[in-house]
């Protein structure tokens, strides 16, 4: 007796168990819905009133549809009769759609030196406007070792120089900047119309 009792006790608390994991976060669909009453919208738009979800599941499986609440904190919850695997398609369709027209935008770094050479500096620039043409930031660093940090003017001046470098397919986005023992400044490219 005792072991049927803890089998009946564990296959109701399975039952609940999956019924609660059952309810999407998104949308409920069904009899997922559990309100007492609820707004009822038709396929095509047309408001068909409040009724019991029973009633309004009746009118859903009648048209071979889902009953799908879409508006759960109007008082009485919406809810609209359509086809929820095609309304799910055209979501993701949605979200792909949006996710492929955003652009991700990397930030790549070139490091300069106090002390650069001509040769090294234009190989720089070089690195510098072939980020910009791909679309990428640039965060132009230097460093400053020692007795350099006495001369900060030096990195400000090699700063404006490569941005002017720069100019033609990139512009400053935040100006050269000291910061602690490192002197920073951003390019973004220029946007072309």
């Amino acid at each position: 007796m005792r072991a049927e009792a803890r089998t009946e006790l564990f296959v109701r608390a399975f039952i609940f168990f999956r019924r609660c994991l059952g309810i999407s976060k998104e949308n409920q669909i069904n009899e997922e819905i559990r309100d007492k009453e609820v707004r009822v919208i038709s396929a095509t738009g047309e408001q068909l009133g409040v009724m019991s979800p029973k009633d309004a599941i009746a009118l859903a499986e009648k048209s071979n549809l889902d009953l799908v609440k879409v508006s759960p904190n109007a008082v009485p919850p919406v809810c609209k009769i359509m086809d929820y695997g095609k309304f799910k398609f055209d979501q993701a369709k949605r979200a792909k759609e949006a996710k492929k027209k955003q652009k991700v935008m990397d930030i790549k770094e070139v490091r300069l030196s106090l002390n650069i050479d001509t040769g090294d500096f234009n190989t720089k620039v070089n690195h510098a406007l072939r980020f910009l043409k791909d679309g990428d930031k640039v965060k132009v660093s230097i460093r400053f070792r020692g007795r350099e940090m006495a001369h900060t003017e030096n990195g400000t001046v090699i700063m404006q120089r490569f941005a002017d470098a720069c100019a033609e397919l990139g512009s400053v986005e935040k100006a050269a900047k000291l910061e602690g023992r490192q002197m920073l400044m951003f390019l973004v490219p220029k946007t072309s119309k």
